[in-house]
């Protein structure tokens, strides 16, 4: 693995307890003992003396060694040559290096530890004297086996923080997505509602209204009036129980209706001109011996019923064109355009089913267009015919 790929030591090191330097200053004063006796005790005073001091400065110095890592491990082991006490420190500050698996200041620290342990060796000789070579050979084992330890450490400790980092980024990724999902339900939910039961509701509203204005009416005529808009509320009703069984996704307590298609074009233009709609209605899809695919046909579907009940809301009594034509090839067109209307509506609306019939066109491969033309307000939509 490239240093450019690998995560810093900063980031995979851990941090030290008061037990963690506790172990290690443990760990680091036997060292120094068992260095201490093993050399010759015919000692003066004034090379003990110096052997402490310099030791007790390598003992200070070697708690900066995660600061200055390469300078703390070269000084203790300059220090390590001429005081046996240093010794200890000495192994910990190159443990401490070797822990970043950086293999050129591995390389100088193995050098200097090696050259240092050779000159302690030669001027403070053990009270048995040993052939030159066991004292080469042991000091390359020693310095090898503790910049050997150190790397392993390093790279189990990089290992653990690698492995943690991608379960922390799995699981960011995975809430991400969590909420992406219940993001994209949301919006799914909405539409649903929205293209369901607003062309039933708008419906209803346009014909209370007409109720509201007509003060002639008699008691039979107010009576079939009601009786439309009550049979309205009620379709309403069995679309929103289809919408909450689709959603449900489960067959208990919910009752499914079928979903439309492009055959159920023609029955939605006949039911807008029976609430009393005019609509030129103009299909040339019909033509085509393929069979359109349920969902195109229900994107389809959906367009067309949203432009009727945008019809209805803004531009009562005016005519709505529907333009529906296209091939396998091409895709197919729906093109809806009525006269602006001439004031508000009574009838509430936010914009939001033509966000939704947007979403919906993208979500299918296609696009939706929309906004004033010569006076007329025009909807066109283009949907693959294999969505």
């Amino acid at each position: 693995m490239t240093d450019a790929g690998r995560p810093s030591p900063a980031e995979f090191q851990p941090h030290l307890r008061w037990w963690s330097h506790g172990w290690r200053l443990a760990v680091t004063l036997s060292v120094s003992t068992v260095v201490w006796f093993t050399i010759s005790e015919t000692r003066s005073t004034v090379v003990i003396v110096a052997d402490l001091t310099l030791g007790a400065a390598a003992f200070v110095l070697v708690q900066y060694r995660r600061r200055w890592p390469l300078a703390v491990a070269l000084v203790t082991a300059a220090l390590g040559t001429f005081s046996a006490v240093a010794a200890g420190p000495a192994v910990l500050a190159a443990v401490s290096l070797a822990t970043t698996r950086r293999w050129v200041p591995v390389g100088v620290v193995a050098a200097v530890n090696f050259v240092s342990a050779l000159a302690f060796s030669h001027m403070f000789p053990p009270d048995q004297p040993e052939p030159w070579w066991i004292t080469v050979s042991t000091n390359i084992v020693f310095v090898s086996a503790v910049l050997a330890w150190g790397m392993y450490i390093g790279s189990r400790r990089e290992l653990l923080w690698t492995l943690r980092s991608r379960a922390e980024r799995a699981e960011a990724e995975q809430e991400l997505r969590a909420n992406q999902s219940r993001f994209e339900e949301r919006g799914r939910i909405a539409r649903e509602m929205h293209d369901v039961l607003a062309h039933r509701i708008s419906q209803i509203s346009m014909r209370a209204g007409a109720l509201s204005y007509r003060d002639d009416l008699g008691a039979d005529e107010l009576r079939e009036g009601v009786t439309v808009i009550r049979d309205a509320a009620n379709q309403a009703l069995d679309d929103l129980r289809g919408v909450l069984g689709i959603l449900r996704g489960g067959d208990v307590g919910a009752h499914h209706a079928p979903q439309p298609t492009y055959a159920d074009l023609g029955e939605l233009v006949e039911e807008a001109r029976r609430a009393g709609l005019r609509v030129a209605y103009a299909d040339a899809v019909a033509d085509v011996d393929v069979p359109v695919p349920d969902a195109t046909g229900r994107t389809l579907y959906r367009i067309v019923q949203e432009g009727i009940t945008n019809a209805r809301k803004h531009a009562p009594g005016a005519e709505l064109s529907i333009d529906v034509h296209g091939s396998p090839e091409d895709g197919i067109d729906v093109v809806l355009a009525n006269p602006l209307g001439f004031g508000p509506t009574a009838a509430p609306g936010a914009g939001l089913g033509l966000v939704g019939l947007t979403e919906r066109a993208t979500l299918r491969g296609g696009r939706i267009e929309h906004g004033a033309s010569g006076g007329r307000f025009v909807l066109r939509g283009w949907i693959p015919w294999s969505a």
